[in-house]
């Protein structure tokens, strides 16, 4: 299993267009992956999950991964984030 934090950074946090690219990304690999706000985890493959921890610009977040291929999922998410999904 493995962790990476990350603060959202872009105006308009982890909502409609922004949360469905990260969520494609995220239903690209084979491993189980949350995203956890606040001591809530919600899978990181589901919209309405995603949606639901109300992600906000500034938001403290960790996305955590498990499977075959956890680090290229978090390192790939994080980075997604961090560039404020410009991918």
């Amino acid at each position: 299993m493995v962790s990476g934090a990350v603060t959202v950074n872009n105006s308009v946090g982890l909502h409609a267009r922004p949360a469905t690219f990260f969520i494609q990304r995220a239903n690209s690999f084979k491993s189980s992956i949350w995203v956890e706000k606040d001591e809530r985890r919600v899978n990181a493959k589901s919209l309405l999950g995603v949606l639901s921890l109300g992600i906000v610009k500034g938001t403290d977040i960790n996305i955590i991964a498990d499977g075959v291929d956890e680090d290229e999922a978090v390192k790939t998410l994080v980075g997604i984030i961090e560039s404020n999904f410009s991918e």
